[in-house]
């Protein structure tokens, strides 16, 4: 059993995602800002900090432990640049540092898909830098990297699936349309639950959007 440490627990994946770790026995931490704590399920724990500083949280990362990365601007859109730089971008920069310090042993870190899509170049850039922050700690990692996750209220992108498809079957726009096909919440649940329990492995492991949707 794995002992987790995690931020954005109390967001839309990172909700669920602590209730499906802990029904596996697993024991978490979240990292959340007063006032969270009645969103809090029982038997999690929980730590009230800054997260954007790495000193007022690293201590409490237990060694050895798996750190998940969830926290993030809610509903990414085009018109979000400095939020991505100031909350995305800062929060796992802080992260990678604390989880550095605290000696953990795996850091998930829930990207983007890296394809051409200008209209979201500035949430795929903050993100691409957030790997490279990981990257420089040296800790082992796993970057997951989905384009737009479907579940209860983002279920709207569903009426464009059809489009898509087409565009799948056009050899001129193929590679792009099944670069940003979607992926379902249980779907990234499940990617992030086998990431968590992967046995200890050096270096940096990629799951793109094909390895997700077969989860």
């Amino acid at each position: 059993m794995k002992q987790i440490f995690i931020t954005g627990g109390t967001g839309y994946m990172g909700s669920r995602l602590i209730l499906l770790l802990m029904q596996k026995g697993h024991t978490v931490t979240a990292l959340i800002r007063s006032g969270s704590e009645k969103k809090m399920p029982e038997g999690c724990a929980y730590v009230i900090a800054n997260p954007f500083d790495a000193t007022s949280f690293s201590k409490h990362i237990p060694g050895q432990a798996v750190f998940i990365q969830l926290l993030g601007v809610a509903h990414p859109g085009p018109k979000k640049k400095e939020q991505f730089k100031t909350i995305d971008l800062a929060s796992v920069k802080a992260s990678a540092v604390a989880a550095k310090e605290a000696g953990a042993a795996h850091f998930i870190y829930v990207s983007v898909a890296q394809t051409p899509a200008s209209i979201m170049h500035d949430y795929q850039h903050c993100r691409a830098l957030g790997e490279n922050a990981i990257r420089d700690t040296q800790i082992p990692a796993t970057f997951i990297r989905p384009w737009y996750v479907i579940g209860p209220g983002h279920y709207w992108p569903l009426i464009f699936q059809p489009v898509f498809k087409i565009l799948e079957w056009v050899p001129a726009t193929a590679q792009k349309a099944k670069a940003l096909r979607l992926v379902g919440l249980k779907q990234m649940l499940h990617t992030l639950l086998y990431a968590a329990e992967l046995e200890p492995f050096a270096g940096i492991n990629i799951i793109e959007i094909d390895t997700i949707r077969r989860m």
